[in-house]
């Protein structure tokens, strides 16, 4: 028995001596659970978002990391699934993961910050935090507010006011097409859509507003035939990934023309639909930043990103993002996620693509001026294209930051 006892003591030892090498690499290192559609339908949208922090890694590591430590980002398939999210957001956290970032679908946003603040008040002093890129669900800042969650992407209330307040000096606008996809971030686009347009502009006609299953359609011809029935001159879309590309070449293949006001139609496969449709500078976008804005910073970082990834940036507001982590944590002195976020809170910083943001304390929602974009013919001063198309997004119009400013409801629970 004694023998036995020794072997499962031995046997106890060795099993553990894993665990203690995870824990020691994860004080070596920042690591960042990257949780996002790895395949599946949101595949396209997820493989480019890794290859951009895995970039924005690197180059805080060639500075010499955070706090002199090397970062690291640990990539998580989700498939675009809350509950796949949470399974591998507990996988992260065991593996010494102390910050997750995470951008597609509002709906697994919901479920990860619901997640990490039960999970921190169960936790003290093993606290995690939540770094949303691009999950734009107004909810995620309002009622549901958490100190552990902070958002870099303006909510999609924000780009609808900037959206409509375009559209309303648009006089050709007289007919109006919704479709979305049917979660909380596509709800919430339609119905501010039809709110704000009936306030600014009073004229336009709403004649159809469309939900679909989120990125389960693979032709939506009988969708486009719908917008092609309604005698619409303008679509509104917050459609992303797939259901925003083959929304696209639906729209091409049936010929279909008219003005599309979207919120992603520069992500993958989107400008080569565009091109296809030959709606030169007809589909607009608005983002926090894009190719060709003419600030030098920005360029010549979209250059050296372009040589060594292969895409456009996508995600502005990614670097955004890494460079305040990074910011954060020298002002904190430290790596704990409690400090983090409280050097977060009302931080000001200079944002990629020129201006100043700041970090509301109130809610963690990030300000920052955004802009409308067109897509298409290029001159002398736009001399980036997308997709090899040939065409690029150009300026429309530029929102300043104090102009993005809406209230919040959060009551934010604090430590």
């Amino acid at each position: 028995m004694h023998k036995r006892h020794l072997i499962k003591l031995a046997i106890g030892a060795s099993l553990s001596l894993p665990l203690f090498g995870t824990a020691a690499m994860a004080q070596e290192t920042v690591k960042i659970g990257y949780i996002d559609p790895l395949s599946g339908g949101g595949a396209s949208v997820g493989e480019g978002g890794l290859k951009t922090f895995q970039y924005l890694a690197e180059e805080l590591n060639a500075k010499g990391g955070i706090l002199g430590k090397k970062v690291e980002i640990v990539g998580l398939d989700n498939k675009t699934n809350p509950q796949e999210s949470l399974i591998q957001a507990q996988k992260a956290i065991d593996s010494g993961v102390r910050y997750i970032t995470q951008g597609n679908g509002s709906s697994v946003a919901g479920a990860l910050t619901d997640f990490v603040t039960k999970y921190n008040d169960r936790n003290p002093g093993k606290e995690v935090l939540y770094f949303n890129y691009a999950a734009v669900d107004p909810v995620l800042t309002n009622d549901k507010c958490s100190f552990a969650h902070f958002r870099w992407d303006a909510n999609s209330d924000i780009k609808m006011e900037a959206l409509t307040n375009y559209m309303k000096g648009v006089p050709a606008i007289k007919k109006v097409y919704l479709i979305n996809q049917d979660y909380s971030f596509g709800q919430s686009v339609r119905t501010q859509a039809r709110a704000m347009l009936k306030a600014k502009r009073a004229d336009v006609e709403i004649v159809g507003d469309e939900l679909h299953p989120l990125l389960k359609i693979t032709d939506f011809a009988p969708y486009v035939a719908k917008i092609k029935a309604s005698g619409a001159d303008s679509v509104i879309t917050g459609n992303w990934g797939q259901d925003i590309a083959l929304l696209l070449k639906a729209a091409a293949d049936a010929g279909l023309k008219v003005s599309w006001f979207t919120y992603y139609a520069g992500g993958a496969g989107g400008p080569t639909a565009i091109k296809q449709t030959g709606l030169n500078h007809q589909v607009f976008q608005i983002t926090e930043g894009f190719a060709n804005l003419d600030h030098k910073t920005s360029m010549d970082f979209e250059k050296a990103f372009r040589a060594k990834v292969n895409l456009g940036l996508w995600y502005p507001r990614a670097v955004n993002e890494m460079r305040m982590f990074a910011a954060a944590a020298e002002k904190a002195k430290s790596l704990e996620p409690v400090k983090v976020a409280q050097a977060l809170e009302d931080m000001k910083f200079e944002v990629f693509s020129g201006g100043e943001g700041f970090m509301r304390k109130d809610d963690h929602q990030f300000f920052q001026p955004i802009y409308i974009s067109s897509f298409g013919d290029r001159t002398a001063k736009e001399p980036f294209d997308e997709e090899n198309t040939g065409w690029g997004w150009k300026l429309a119009a530029k929102v300043e930051t104090k102009d993005t400013i809406l209230p919040t409801t959060c009551k934010m629970d604090r430590p």
